[in-house]
């Protein structure tokens, strides 16, 4: 069959066109880019004077406090959403069809509903609610901004990370796990010794990967006023006046590149292991063989 049955390769006319309009959507685009730059100068964005406010010990104060807060967010959700990934995947994966209809059920509803809803209806009393009118218990279980943030993250990306240690655990050879019963281990035993750590081994990128989106959403706590990066800067944009004008422009480019460090940083980890993962020497090598030693108790004949 031929390779270019799908795609046609342009012929000169159609290489000219797409260089063409390739020119021509990028002049569009730089034009667009410029009169937007130009539209913040004229407005004084731009001007050295907005720069200034960094530096206040006060506003750097304040962004130290909201970046110290989106890690401690971060950190929290990761560890708690790595864990409940991990009960969510072996109960999707149980023999047991109620445990598995059950956590496969909680996977699609979370992955489906959007986390800043999540996160809102856990800030507004949804939990403190279900837990006095529904299931009538005593007590209060009224939630934090900081906590619905961490439980909102926790659920949807352990839902997400299930589904990607669920793959690694299917993508392991079931020979591993075979020779696991052969010994007589229990399921257990297989699934904690053998088949989660060599999923997590082999997915551990796509994990990574994805504590770079829950990095990302902790910016989702401004809407539930979380003193987090985001509402760090919402509040100086928003309060901090020069020479008659917000410095919108400097304060979201100083965040915006805090967030950008962070990612780079994450996704830097990511592929560094990847890069180790391939150059790791996997499988039991074999020892040379050697000549056999005499038996002293054979009778020579």
């Amino acid at each position: 069959m031929s390779a270019n049955v799908l795609y046609d390769a342009p012929g000169p006319k159609a290489r000219v066109r797409n260089r063409i309009y390739s020119v021509a959507g990028t002049l569009v685009l730089l034009a667009l880019v410029g009169a937007v730059i130009a539209r913040l100068a004229s407005q004084g964005q731009f001007a050295p004077a907005m720069w200034d406010i960094f530096n206040y010990a006060g506003i750097r104060q304040n962004i130290l406090d909201g970046l110290l807060a989106t890690l401690e967010v971060f950190a929290l959700a990761s560890v708690f959403s790595l864990a409940f990934a991990v009960l969510l995947a072996v109960g999707r994966l149980s023999e047991h069809r109620v445990v598995s209809a059950a956590a496969t059920g909680f996977i699609e509803l979370f992955r489906s509903i959007p986390l800043l809803i999540t996160i809102f209806a856990l800030w507004v009393g949804i939990a403190d609610k279900l837990w006095a009118d529904v299931l009538h218990l005593p007590g209060s279980l009224a939630i934090s901004p900081m906590w619905a943030l961490i439980i909102g993250l926790t659920i949807y990306n352990g839902c997400v990370q299930a589904e990607v240690l669920r793959a690694g655990i299917n993508s392991v050879p079931k020979g591993q796990s075979e020779a696991a019963y052969a010994l007589g281990m229990r399921k257990t035993q297989v699934m904690a010794t053998v088949l989660i750590p060599q999923a997590v081994r082999s997915m551990l990128p796509t994990i990574i990967s994805q504590l770079v989106v829950t990095l990302k959403d902790t910016s989702l706590g401004y809407i539930i006023l979380f003193p987090e990066m985001l509402q760090t800067a919402r509040l100086i944009a928003s309060n901090v006046q020069v020479e008659g004008a917000y410095p919108y422009v400097p304060v979201i480019i100083v965040i915006g590149s805090i967030y950008l460090a962070l990612c780079l940083a994450l996704s830097s980890l990511a592929t560094w292991i990847e890069k180790r993962g391939r150059r790791t020497k996997t499988g039991i090598a074999v020892h040379a063989a050697a000549e056999p030693a005499e038996d002293p108790t054979v009778l020579e004949q």
